[in-house]
């Protein structure tokens, strides 16, 4: 007879019951997902091998002895600050 009285899909109920939370719920529980986290992480392990390959990339410009001698991330930033005020220097002279 009147075909209006369909099942209504999965994911309008969970919709329905979101729209009572604050907006800081629902952010909150979307976070929680699996799915979220996967991507999450993905996105941040992307971020922190760029971050690398930066320092990898500075390093290489920077003068040290020995070459290929293993220095932190703030043993890098250092040096490039005391590497540049040299070059300024130099070329002030």
């Amino acid at each position: 007879l009147c075909s209006q009285s369909r099942a209504a899909e999965p994911g309008e109920a969970v919709k329905k019951d979101l729209q009572h939370l604050s907006r800081e719920e629902r952010r909150r529980r979307r976070r929680a997902t699996a799915k979220y986290r996967t991507a999450h992480a993905t996105r941040e392990r992307i971020r922190v091998e760029a971050f690398n390959m930066a320092f990898a990339e500075l390093r290489k410009l920077l003068p040290t002895l020995p070459p290929d001698k293993k220095l932190s991330k703030i043993e890098i930033l250092r040096l490039a600050i005391c590497y540049i005020s040299y070059l300024n220097h130099v070329l002030d002279v």
